[in-house]
């Protein structure tokens, strides 16, 4: 997990610096095929908080935590970074990076290697690409001005978007072949343009997206922003899944692509399938309050009532100003008949939608509560209704009304329209008196014909092993090689020995290396050279020539860098400590 950097300049407004900087390294370290990596929002909730990694580790399941920092200062950027266990607290690296600012990228590509190298050094196998993080562009102006608007696109509300545009706009006009403001640009009008169906937005989305693919065919953040264009804008779901999964593909740990993708599963109807990226999603994605919302929808719109209302609860928990899952509770109160909950919910909630239509809509869904609900304003309240919401409020009172043929009209311009929540109309449960409609079922055949529809995967297909990445020979020739000159220049006492260092010196890649040990051999690269350093300890505390050097020296001179390493991996091979193995065995 990469913990948001902290931003040690001495401006507060280079926040965005260094937010852009850990973002970077989450998704270089995404790309890291096996390795588990925290996406970005579950990081960023402990922003500015205190909290010791050991608490992170036992809360996110994850054993390694990086922390750093960063100072900008006119031209020059300093970066620290240190990887950090979850179990015990100890550093496993740590390192200062002093550079020019035109350097940025490859420092950011030096600390995503190394931190990769470090965890397979000590966890297992991963194959790690040479680089991990490529130069975008070369004007670092441009550069800036991106991270200042992804900055503030990242705030996900309607200003937020509206400075991204600006600010990618800008970043444009200074380098026109730099593909990622253009991406962020097609995404933003695409959201814009869908939530109201206009046209000349979605039309500027398609243009801006298609010049981001000229500079760029490879972009997940591209494919993500064409996919969400392609469902949202056009309800086109045939090719808004394979964008979405073209995204997923290039990055499989970008939760935000997987996410549309489980949206689009649950417009189309298949909960199954919609719920297994939703809990896919929460595995590197858990302290998402939208991916809990997205997966209490699914189990809304399966009228599984009880478990929407828990994910609510959940979402809520970790941003309680999050609307969307608000006004999702305020339905499921009122199809759970829970009027109590819901009024003191209202009551309690000022970001609650549409409270007097919502306490309308129980009585008229629910009439034989006995509850005093005032319902004489309930026609002026359809007229007044401007939008504006995340539910159609006006097409559920008109439901409820009995005036059906009104709703039904209120559903087709929406349906016409591709008006936001309305692409669920399918399942929404508050709709169900219309089912028994023709023109309704003609609304259904028309958006959701099955040849309109992706295929409809019931199986996950099992993940094929791993190929081997040397033959026989090749690994009897390495095996050998290791023995050998393990035994003759001990190379595990060099206290700094890195796998890659290693991999040299038997020439052959540290990939190839990475996995002999771990398939061949049964242990990770620090596991490997520690049991070997321990064995050359043991040789030499129980040699009498010795007898002059503290254990902590033979330690040393056996290749340990540290006591507690030493100290550490000593007992759990051996179950006592180094005095007690040693006072044993000269007996």
């Amino acid at each position: 997990m990469v913990l948001p950097f902290v931003n040690m300049s001495v401006d507060p407004e280079n926040e965005y610096f260094s937010d852009g900087i850990t973002e970077e390294i989450i998704n270089a370290l995404t790309t890291v095929e096996g390795l588990k990596v925290i996406a970005r929002t579950s990081s960023f909730a402990f922003k500015n908080k205190n909290i010791d990694v050991r608490t992170i580790g036992d809360q996110l399941g994850v054993s390694t935590v990086l922390e750093g920092s960063v100072r900008k200062a006119k031209n020059r950027v300093r970066i620290t970074a240190q990887l950090i266990s979850t179990n015990d607290g100890t550093h496993f690296w740590s390192k200062n990076f002093d550079r020019d600012l035109e350097d940025i990228f490859a420092i950011q590509d030096e600390i995503s290697v190394q931190i990769a190298d470090k965890i397979r050094e000590n966890f297992g196998h991963l194959n790690i690409q040479e680089h991990l993080i490529k130069e975008p562009t070369q004007n670092m102006e441009a550069y800036d001005l991106y991270l200042k608007g992804r900055y503030q696109h990242l705030m996900w509300d309607g200003a937020g978007i509206r400075n991204s545009v600006d600010l990618y706009e800008k970043c444009i006009k200074i380098d026109p072949s730099f593909a990622l403001p253009y991406f962020g640009l097609g995404y933003s009008y695409a959201m814009y343009g869908s939530w109201g169906n206009n046209k000349a937005l979605l039309q500027l989305s398609k243009e801006y997206l298609s010049k981001g693919f000229k500079l760029d065919k490879k972009s997940y953040i591209g494919y993500f922003g064409k996919a969400t264009l392609l469902f949202w804008g056009q309800w086109d779901f045939i090719n808004g899944h394979t964008f979405f999964q073209k995204a997923i593909e290039l990055n499989p740990s970008y939760t935000e692509a997987e996410e549309g993708l489980c949206e689009l599963y649950t417009a189309v109807g298949f909960f199954e399938k919609a719920l297994w990226h939703a809990d896919n999603i929460l595995k590197i994605n858990p302290l998402s309050p939208n991916h809990y919302f997205t997966k209490a929808n699914i189990h809304y719109l399966n009228e599984d009532y009880t478990k929407a209302l828990e994910c609510i609860e959940t979402s809520l928990s970790i941003n309680p100003g999050f609307t969307h899952p608000i006004a999702l509770k305020q339905l499921c109160l009122i199809l759970t008949k829970e009027y109590g909950k819901l009024n003191d919910f209202l009551d309690e909630t000022p970001l609650a939608e549409r409270p007097e239509e919502c306490r309308v809509l129980y009585k008229l869904v629910n009439p034989e509560d006995e509850i005093d609900i005032d319902i004489s304003r309930v026609s002026s309240m359809i007229k007044e209704d401007s939008g504006g919401t995340l539910f159609p409020w006006q097409l559920f009172l008109l439901v409820h009304l009995d005036k059906h043929e009104m709703a039904l009209d209120f559903l087709e311009e929406n349906i016409r329209m591709r008006t936001g929540q309305i692409i669920n109309f399918m399942n929404i449960p508050l709709l169900k008196p219309l089912h028994q409609y023709q023109r309704f079922q003609n609304l259904l055949q028309t958006t959701f014909r099955k040849e309109l529809l992706p295929p409809d995967p019931k199986e996950h297909l099992e993940v094929a092993p791993p190929k081997a990445l040397m033959s026989v020979a090749e690994i009897d020739m390495v095996l050998e090689m290791l023995g050998k000159e393990m035994l003759h220049e001990k190379w595990f006492q060099n206290p700094s020995l890195s796998l890659r260092e290693l991999a040299e010196n038997v020439n052959i890649s540290s990939n190839k290396l990475s996995w002999l040990l771990n398939e061949q051999i049964g242990q990770n690269f620090n596991e490997y050279i520690n049991t070997l350093r321990l064995e050359n300890f043991k040789e030499k505390a129980l040699n009498p020539a010795n007898s002059h050097l503290t254990l902590l020296a033979l330690a040393y001179e056996s290749g340990f860098n540290s006591k507690s390493v030493f100290n550490t991996f000593f007992k759990k091979a051996e179950g006592m400590t180094p005095k007690a193995w040693v006072k044993s065995n000269q007996m």
